[in-house]
């Protein structure tokens, strides 16, 4: 293989959790079993762009990575962005900056996350949000291995999204974004011009909001779904061989409940499934264009074709849906403490880990902190890193509710 291409696809593989990785140095595979257990290979769904599923803020980070069904701040525009429906803030902004695989002494490699919303109403709100990932300077050469100069490859996204209650416990919400990918531009492999991948795609999210009493202890439980990503396929060449976005189908519950006039503890938990195909080279190439059958879907049928296209049936299905759980204490809505835990399963990338995290909060200035802690010996470019992200709550700016 060229090795631009190699170093271009590792630049992009920057961007993984280790899933793939894991699927290609999975030991024991003989004729797609492993003869010890008898259970299937490593089968991974990968997707282009994955920089678009990474948690880009510490709070969520602290909790296991659920963010689906906790209460409203700016960053809702990655998990769900019907909740903003229900903010009782007239403005936020957040801004999250995340170290990535500095374990492995990369200073150069980051993710950049800034979101906010704005409410029009007591109905009503919008929100945007801007994701930029850098995957540092890399040196590109050629089959000889002679040099051809660096290359800085990033890749960002931008979004917007409406969101409205339909009663006053439920809301939804439509989101619209762009997607740019710059791994080698300019560059040319086996003949091909490398350029910018771009795609657009959609969300579309609903929240259920109720009160409850457990005891004497007052709280709300909050239920919410969204799919992200819902969008065209992405290539850099003029291939014909285009790869799917990570279009995502989130499901999410919490429970908050008011233990005293100063504290308040949050459970929550996110479960997730990518709406990708996954990989069947055993499908072969029927029309022989060079293009493995399962990579041909449209991107619709992709999404209904990834509930029932596992080779291992309904209980490979059920290895796809990664889950994450995560618990907040609040005192005085000035301190808060949190700690989570995420899983999948080994065959679909082993990714396991705890996260612990803390934050305050002092009028409209909030800070937050997260941590991962690996549990299984699968690398995960976030293994002990501190992220942080910055919280502006602007309750001065009156809206009107009418």
């Amino acid at each position: 293989m060229n090795k631009l291409l190699a170093q271009s696809l590792f630049a992009a593989a920057l961007t993984l959790t280790g899933t793939a990785l894991y699927g290609q140095i999975k030991p024991n595979c003989v004729n797609g079993s492993n003869p010890i257990t008898g259970e299937p290979c490593a089968n991974a769904v990968t997707s282009a762009v994955p920089f678009l599923r990474i948690v880009p803020d510490a709070r969520g980070g602290a909790m296991g990575d659920v963010g689906i069904a906790t209460s409203i701040d700016p960053n809702g525009m990655h998990y769900n962005p019907s909740k903003l429906a229900f903010a009782d803030k007239n403005v936020s902004i957040s801004a999250t900056y995340t170290p990535w695989m500095r374990n492995l002494g990369l200073n150069d490699v980051y993710l950049a996350y800034l979101s906010g919303y704005y409410r029009l109403d007591k109905f009503q709100a919008v929100g945007a949000s801007l994701r930029y990932f850098s995957l540092g300077d890399i040196e590109f050469t050629d089959e000889t291995g002679q040099s051809l100069g660096q290359g800085r490859p990033n890749e960002f996204e931008f979004t917007g999204a409406y969101a409205r209650k339909l009663t006053d416990k439920f809301s939804a919400a439509v989101g619209a974004k762009f997607i740019y990918s710059n791994l080698a531009t300019g560059r040319v492999v086996e003949g091909n011009e490398i350029k910018p991948g771009v795609a657009g795609a959609a969300d579309i999210s609903v929240t259920y909001k109720t009160p409850i009493k457990m005891g004497d202890n007052k709280g709300e439980f909050t239920f919410g779904t969204a799919i992200s990503n819902i969008g065209s396929k992405i290539t850099y060449t003029n291939s014909v061989n285009r790869d799917y976005i990570p279009t995502n189908l989130g499901i999410g519950a919490g429970l908050k409940l008011q233990l005293d006039e100063f504290n308040s503890i949050t459970f929550s938990t996110d479960f997730n499934k990518l709406l990708v195909p996954t990989p069947r080279p055993d499908l072969g190439d029927a029309d022989g264009n060079g293009v493995v059958d399962y990579k041909e879907y449209s991107p619709v049928r992709g999404i209904f074709q990834s509930f029932s296209d596992a080779p291992g049936g309904f209980k490979e299905e059920l290895k796809e849906i990664t889950v994450g759980i995560g618990a907040e204490y609040w005192y005085d809505d000035q301190f808060a403490v949190r700690i989570g835990h995420f899983r999948e399963h080994y065959s679909k990338g082993n990714r396991k880990y705890f996260s612990v995290g803390l934050g305050v909060k002092y009028n409209i200035f909030g800070l937050n902190f997260s941590y991962l802690v690996p549990t299984s010996n699968q690398r995960n470019p976030l293994d002990n890193t501190l992220r942080f992200s910055l919280l502006f709550d602007f309750e001065a700016f009156e809206g009107d509710d009418e």
